[in-house]
């Protein structure tokens, strides 16, 4: 029975797309954090030429 139980991989395709969706979920988060804050300093340069 739990020879069965261990090579049993039903449930294992499901799991794996949700650990692949939660890693990429984090990356995006992250870049989108990372390229804000650039985002967010050039146009604040930008601003400063254009008025100055």
């Amino acid at each position: 029975m739990i020879k069965n139980f261990l090579r049993d991989e039903t449930g294992l395709e499901l799991s794996e797309y949700a650990v692949a969706a939660a890693l990429v979920a984090i990356a995006v988060v992250a870049a989108f954090t990372l390229l804000g804050g650039a985002i967010s300093a050039r146009i604040t340069s930008l601003a400063g030429t254009i008025s100055g």
